[in-house]
């Protein structure tokens, strides 16, 4: 995979555990700050869905 100059090899698990993953959760952080940001009223119960008992 090329990443800037850099050209990366990864099996198909470090390349989910230690790129994939991490990417993942950067963006649905920085959208989440985002929002909150911007006044969106939106809370942890909106990633989970509703709590059923």
């Amino acid at each position: 995979m090329q990443a800037g100059p850099y050209e990366l090899e990864f099996t198909g698990s470090t390349y989910l555990i230690k790129w994939a993953l991490p990417n993942l959760y950067f963006h649905i952080s920085t959208a989440y700050n985002i929002l909150r940001h911007n006044g969106v009223d939106i809370g942890k119960i909106d990633f989970l869905g509703p709590i059923n008992s």
